[in-house]
């Protein structure tokens, strides 16, 4: 018994020590790897949207106010297609959202009584920004047709300023870069058109 405890006190010794003198060692960098080409790394690299209420900035309000009218069907959300009831966007198509810095309407989606919406000094608010096509898809599920991978997507919310409450109810607002207005209505995309400042 004595002799197969010291056989395996040697061993645990030797492993011991064995392991100990293992060295870590890297390969410098050779000549021949590949340098990193800069060009083709996407300049906005993050990986969620930054998610806080904040209130628009100038540019953003320069862009957003106007009188819109919606002038194309995009698509429908990943997560539910209303096709049976939007299946060309009849029902919106060639209507009219006024968005101002005092007054917002919605009277001019005609079609819809629960959106018939007038409201003074309207409270206008980014409720989410993201920086790359990724993070807007991870958090909306959402895919808008021509989003390409470094758009920088504003998400606006309008408010009642005596309530707070989000009006209109199941319409949403996508800024693309200032320079495109995506409404969504319910599950449904469509591309606003600016026609008066």
């Amino acid at each position: 018994m004595k002799k197969i405890l010291l056989v395996c006190i040697m061993i645990m010794l030797m492993l011991t020590s064995a392991c100990g003198n293992v060295e870590m060692t890297s390969s410098p960098p050779t000549s021949s790897e590949p340098e990193k080409d800069e060009s083709i790394i996407p300049e906005n690299t993050s990986e969620y949207c930054t998610v806080e209420r904040i209130n628009l900035d100038s540019e953003t309000e320069k862009y957003f106010y106007g009188t819109w009218k919606v002038e194309k069907l995009l698509g429908f959300a990943n997560s539910w297609n209303d096709a049976s009831e939007y299946p060309t966007g009849q029902k919106f198509i060639g209507d009219e959202l006024i968005i101002k810095k005092d007054f917002f309407s919605s009277k001019g989606l005609k079609n819809y009584k629960k959106y018939q919406y007038e409201l003074k000094n309207p409270l206008y608010e980014i409720t989410a920004t993201c920086y790359n096509s990724t993070s807007f898809y991870r958090l909306y599920k959402i895919d808008i047709p021509d989003l390409n991978e470094n758009d920088v997507v504003k998400v606006i919310d309008i408010s009642d300023p005596s309530t707070n409450m989000h009006i209109p109810v199941s319409l949403g607002f996508f800024l693309v870069n200032n320079d495109r207005l995506i409404l969504i209505s319910e599950a449904t995309i469509f591309e606003l058109k600016k026609i008066t400042d």
